[in-house]
């Protein structure tokens, strides 16, 4: 069987991979796109739809990719975010003006994002759906066979991306070196329109069974991310809505009204996932095959597209040049302006996810202390803020709003 060559082949089309394939088609590289799910993109939008928090560096990034236009019309911005210790006097207040920006990022539809990707694979050979029969790691190639519209094809090219979630089948068939744990937390999702709302504002309150984050939406409404304890998951989800709303209420305050119109619940449990070192001979872990995250901060989504836009753009510098992409040298480099950024990232969500659960009173001290510090020192919140908008370190082209 003949293969057909491609600059690079990427598995899984979801959001960052999706988001890598539109990236290098659009700079004229030579890109397959492997994806399991026929894509279910063109439902139509409901009160309750699921949304995904974008940093500033996100937007950037989209923006650059000529994504951000079509996504921005139901993408509702985040100028302030007011954190807080409930039970306690711990409080800090980020705000874009002081940054400097429109936002320090936004909440959008996953729907809207995942469409405007698809409205831009110009030039990228796209398999969905398509299952993965296997893959050969070369020397100076690598080779992937599908199974995609009823026959069997091979693929070849300089470079694999495995973009295929955090169940990864490539990951966990190159035995990657990975820390990894549950949390024994569920996040409970959905949507709540309060009766006082405070439009731009996002609201991250840390509870004794982990953080409590209501967003803003467009319309008045705000996403809900709940994290509670693996046991009491069943119990939260059985409540009818105005018990639920009552035991919301009580846990998050009066800060946006009364809470009311509770949408649709759903539930995933937490875990954190960083692998040690996601580069090997000719291929690359990016998004959530690589880390998956804690949701407090907003940071997986956010993270992965930086991933992307190192990785877009050493790809591109490579082959524009006549030169290999998926060399030692190239994945070293790639891995040389990554690996700092996911690791901090990673380790501060996860010691966030901690530190406000724990119940020792001189440790609940001592971070109330330390958020009021936050709050009155600027010095101390301008480098919080540019690390959660994705606009601190190196920063490739995309995410300075060039283009490839």
């Amino acid at each position: 069987m003949s293969a057909t060559q491609y600059d690079l082949i990427i598995v899984g089309g979801g959001l960052v991979g999706g988001s890598l394939a539109c990236a290098l088609g659009r700079a004229g590289l030579r890109v397959a796109l492997v994806e399991a799910l026929a894509s279910a993109v063109r439902s139509q939008p409901s009160y309750d739809e699921r949304v995904l928090a974008l940093s500033w560096g996100s937007r950037r990034i989209l923006e650059a990719m000529g994504l951000w236009a079509s996504l921005a019309p139901g993408a509702e911005a985040i100028r302030r975010v007011h954190v807080s210790d409930r039970g306690s006097f711990g409080f800090a207040r980020l705000d874009a003006a002081e940054e400097g920006v429109p936002a320090l990022g936004y909440v959008a539809p996953a729907r809207l994002i995942a469409q405007a990707i698809q409205t831009r694979m110009d030039g990228v050979a796209v398999f969905c759906p398509a299952r993965l029969l296997g893959f050969h790691l070369q020397e100076d190639r690598v080779e992937v066979e599908v199974a995609s519209g009823g026959e069997s094809q091979l693929l070849s090219a300089a470079l694999l991306v495995a973009a295929d979630g955090g169940d990864s089948a490539i990951r966990k068939r190159l035995g990657f070196e990975a820390l990894a744990r549950g949390y024994g937390h569920d996040a409970i999702i959905t949507t709540v329109t309060p009766d006082r709302p405070q439009p731009g504002v996002a609201f991250e309150r840390f509870t004794d069974t982990g953080p409590l984050a209501l967003l803003p939406m467009t319309e008045g409404r705000y996403s809900l991310v709940w994290t509670a304890r693996e046991t009491e998951t069943a119990g939260i989800l059985g409540l009818d809505d105005q018990a639920f709303l009552d035991r919301l209420q009580a846990r998050f305050g009066y800060r946006l009204g009364r809470l009311g119109r509770p949408g649709r619940r759903l539930a995933y449990p937490l875990n954190l996932l960083l692998t040690r070192n996601p580069v090997r001979q000719r291929l690359v872990l990016i998004g959530n095959a690589a880390h998956t995250l804690h949701p407090v901060a907003g940071q997986g989504l956010n993270l992965g597209l930086r991933d992307l836009a190192a990785l877009a753009e050493i790809v591109t510098d490579r082959v524009r040049a006549g030169a290999d992409p998926g060399t030692p040298e190239a994945l070293a480099a790639y891995q040389g302006l990554r690996g700092g950024d996911q690791d901090r990232t990673g380790l501060a969500t996860d010691f966030l996810a901690h530190l406000f659960v724990n119940p020792w009173p001189p440790l609940r001290l001592g971070r109330d202390l330390g958020l009021l510090a936050l709050d009155l020192l600027p010095r101390a919140r301008h480098g919080l803020a540019q690390r959660f908008m994705g606009t601190a370190g190196h920063l490739p082209r995309l995410a300075r709003g060039l283009p490839l």
